[in-house]
């Protein structure tokens, strides 16, 4: 399905792929060699596939969603770098993250520098109303990453604390992307409030899928190990209803793998299968399903087009894939 889904923007996206090399030029050359190993390492780039594809609903006249495409991969490369230092991650996407291959201070520094490079892009856009849109969340963004930061460890952490996190940290990303495709797009105001509101119900799914995978994905193909987020601490909603849906007992261990800073092997596996015969992950699965038709109700005032299919197959994707 994701091959069909880039199929219809492919052009765009190679050009997209040339600017963001281009933009990762400097006059320091571990900024470029970080620069190109994160870029070479993938992804699916579904972000920029949101501007581009709303950008297109609303016939676009103009290049201007590319480098906002661009803008949008660059923060969320940033948060990743940032990310892996503060999670101390040692593999993303089936390779050594950057402060693994390098060291914390290089993965800190060039996200600061990929940071500002998406600034200085936005300033090349020169629409203030998508500047703003873009300061706002960012600084969400980071809200959203020190909420995270508070809840680890946490084993009285609740859905409620975990719904907000994802929504600030993964969510508003998502939800930029695709009303500020629809702004470069000149769409009106109810069908930008349309793609506003189905950024986000798709951010929120595809974030619930995500951490359903944390526990019952397969490593190979996620790039990253199962249980990775027990095992930094992270309260993720499985973790969450099986707490309040076990016996005592499994309770305890739950509440004990959380809250210790490292999780022996024997508890973590233990911890797993708890979670994995809990119904906590069907319950997930039937959150992110609730959010996907949320987001494909916000497309129908959207008018028919090869781009539209493709957003409504992303939503299908978002809860349905593996990695």
């Amino acid at each position: 399905m994701y091959p069909q889904i880039r199929a219809i923007v492919e052009a765009d996206l190679l050009v997209v792929d040339k600017f963001i090399v281009a933009q990762l030029h400097s006059g320091v050359p571990l900024v470029e060699s970080i620069g190109h190993y994160i870029v070479e390492a993938g992804g699916k780039r579904l972000r920029p596939l949101l501007v581009l594809l709303t950008a297109r609903c609303c016939n676009i006249q103009g290049g201007q969603h590319i480098p906002m495409a661009a803008v949008i991969e660059f923060i969320h490369t940033a948060t990743l770098l940032h990310d892996d230092v503060v999670d101390m991650s040692t593999l993303r996407r089936g390779r050594p993250t950057v402060n693994a291959e390098w060291n914390n201070p290089s993965s800190v520094l060039v996200g600061d520098f990929i940071y500002s490079r998406a600034f200085q892009i936005l300033v090349e856009i020169g629409d203030m109303r998508i500047m703003k849109i873009i300061a706002d969340t960012t600084n969400k963004i980071a809200e959203g990453e020190v909420l995270q930061l508070i809840t680890k460890h946490n084993p009285t952490s609740t859905e409620a604390n975990y719904m907000q996190v994802i929504s600030d940290k993964t969510a508003i990303l998502f939800q930029a992307a695709a009303q500020c495709g629809a702004i470069l797009g000149s769409a009106d105001s109810t069908l930008e409030v349309a793609f506003t509101r189905f950024g986000m119900h798709l951010g929120i799914a595809f974030q619930l899928i995500d951490d359903v995978l944390d526990y019952a994905g397969d490593s190979s193909a996620m790039g990253k190990n199962i249980g990775d987020d027990l095992a930094e601490g992270k309260p993720t909603l499985p973790l969450i209803y099986a707490m309040a849906n076990c016996d005592e007992q499994q309770a305890r261990l739950i509440r004990e793998s959380l809250s210790a800073q490292e999780v022996a092997p024997k508890l973590l596996a233990e911890v797993i299968s708890i979670v994995q015969n809990s119904g906590a992950l069907e319950y997930s699965h039937a959150l992110a399903k609730q959010q996907a038709s949320l987001a494909l109700d916000c497309l129908k005032i959207v008018p028919d087009s090869a781009y539209k299919n493709a957003l409504q197959a992303m939503v299908e994707f978002s809860i349905n894939r593996n990695n």
